[in-house]
């Protein structure tokens, strides 16, 4: 399979794919004529290395994911470690986002929205204490 195909099947676009290779993620074979020759198992990869990004997976987890589902002597236990981590980054994330959100939310409440100048939101985002309206 050329590059197109392979980006068609994977679902990734040709420029990430050649970005995979040139981080030693993958390594297709090269014909004669220097054109990436891509086999069935280069596009198994590249479908688990999207499915993991859009996971949110790092390229540093992704490789170590990867050596781990090429590792047929692998332990499960590994595989859930990292994916653990990954899920406890997410969970941290999103406490913050929903405190973001509250900050946010208290902000824009306590906002008249009329036409005088003061501006609570503006406010609060230079470090000043906002009052409800």
């Amino acid at each position: 399979m050329n590059i197109g195909d392979v980006a068609r099947q994977s679902g990734l676009p040709a420029k990430t794919i050649r970005y995979y290779e040139d981080i030693d993620l993958i390594k297709p074979l090269r014909d004669s004529n220097g054109y990436r020759a891509f086999r069935e198992s280069d596009l198994h990869k590249l479908t688990f290395l999207g499915r993991a990004r859009s996971l949110g997976f790092s390229i540093a987890e992704c490789r170590a994911l990867m050596a781990l589902y090429e590792d047929q002597e692998r332990a499960s236990a590994d595989v859930k470690k990292i994916a653990r981590q990954h899920l406890n980054r997410i969970d941290e994330k999103l406490a913050e986002l929903k405190a973001m959100r509250a900050t946010l939310s208290d902000l824009i409440e306590a906002c008249a929205g009329d036409h005088r100048p003061d501006c609570p939101i503006l406010k609060g985002l230079a470090g000043g204490k906002i009052q409800a309206k």
